[in-house]
């Protein structure tokens, strides 16, 4: 494997994981849980895939990642009462999702020949179209369409991956730069509580 089909693995694990702990949230039968785990981890790849034209779609040439996907179930499945206990697991597993999926996304929106600017879209879906899917499926307001700084941080991610690629650095430092830029950029909105502004009035939101 090389250094980008890495990266793909471990997101693939950190976002079935998200997917099962959200599932298991909800109280799904097995049945549901796979299929959320599925979405949530090939959702935005699926997407990606469709919009760049790569035929067939990567998780249909790549049996692994299936694998994965359903191991994953079973393990957080195992560890779900320990995982309950963390309360911010799902939220973890889901940025380091994001920060993983914004580099593989940016990369192969290069490899297709696209501009900087949609390969930062690609990457902005590959990381953030699977937690849309599964947050309609569980029934929640998806977290890219709230206030949280989410889509934003794949956005900075991918200005970094640019500037960096500009300075001729090693690929395995600009992909984990970038990665580590998106993580970091989610979790510190949510610990200092960076929000991006609000378009409706105080009496609006209150009115609702």
């Amino acid at each position: 494997m090389n250094f980008i089909e890495i990266i793909d693995f471990l997101g693939i694990i950190a976002f079935a994981i998200s997917g099962a702990l959200a599932a298991f949230s909800k109280k799904l039968d097995p049945f549901g849980i796979v299929i959320i785990a599925f979405v949530t981890a090939a959702g935005g790849g699926t997407l990606r895939d469709v919009l760049i034209g790569v035929q067939p779609i990567s998780w249909m040439r790549n049996m692994n990642l299936i694998y994965t996907i359903l191991a994953c179930v079973v393990i957080t499945f195992i560890f779900r009462a320990q995982l309950a206990k963390l309360r911010k697991t799902l939220f973890l597993f889901d940025a380091i999702g994001i920060g993983l999926y914004t580099v593989v996304g940016l990369e192969m929106g290069l490899a297709a020949g696209l501009h900087p600017l949609i390969c930062i879209i690609i990457g902005c879906i590959t990381a953030c179209f699977g937690g849309v899917l599964r947050d309609i499926l569980i029934n929640e307001i998806p977290v890219i369409f709230r206030k949280n700084i989410y889509a934003t941080a794949c956005i900075i991610g991918g200005m970094v991956y640019f500037i960096l690629l500009k300075f001729n650095l090693p690929n395995n430092i600009v992909f984990t730069a970038s990665a580590v830029t998106v993580i970091l950029t989610r979790v510190l909105a949510v610990v200092f509580k960076i929000k991006l502004p609000s378009p409706y009035s105080k009496n609006e939101i209150i009115n609702k």
